[in-house]
């Protein structure tokens, strides 16, 4: 049995969590490079981790203009609906915080999940460290 817990706090708090994630996902799995996957968003940003147990399983996060971005499972959680957990809490937030529309940029293979909470894909398809991505929009 699962014991996922959902966290949202600044950067300061969920650093060294998030960026675990993070490094797992992009920059050993999708091969990311490490000197980009860290940047200066992540202090101004509001970040959402599931945790598994004391484990994190998953992270997020939520620009002050209202992009989200840095989604990432890690292997063993993925299918086990903890993305959907990141993701529905940084909207949920957002709206508290009066956003009306959000925006990601999905890598391909994952617009179905996107597509799932609503997100609607437009623009071309870009590379963004060598992997196919296309921006998504959510309005509510």
């Amino acid at each position: 049995m699962n014991n996922f817990r959902l966290v949202l706090g600044d950067w300061a708090q969920l650093a060294e969590s998030a960026s675990k994630i993070r490094f797992d996902v992009f920059v050993d799995e999708q091969k990311v490079p490490a000197e980009i996957e860290l940047d200066e968003f992540d202090a101004v940003s509001l970040h959402a981790v599931v945790f598994d147990g004391a484990e994190p399983v998953a992270t997020g996060r939520l620009l002050p203009d209202g992009h989200i971005g840095r989604m990432a499972v890690a292997q063993v959680a993925r299918g086990k609906g903890v993305g959907g957990l990141v993701l529905q809490a940084l909207i949920d937030e957002g709206k508290k915080r009066g956003f009306k529309e959000f925006v990601l940029s999905a890598q391909t293979h994952a617009m179905g999940f996107y597509a799932k909470y609503g997100f609607v894909a437009e623009g071309d398809v870009y590379l963004d460290a060598g992997i196919d991505h296309k921006d998504m929009r959510l309005i509510v």
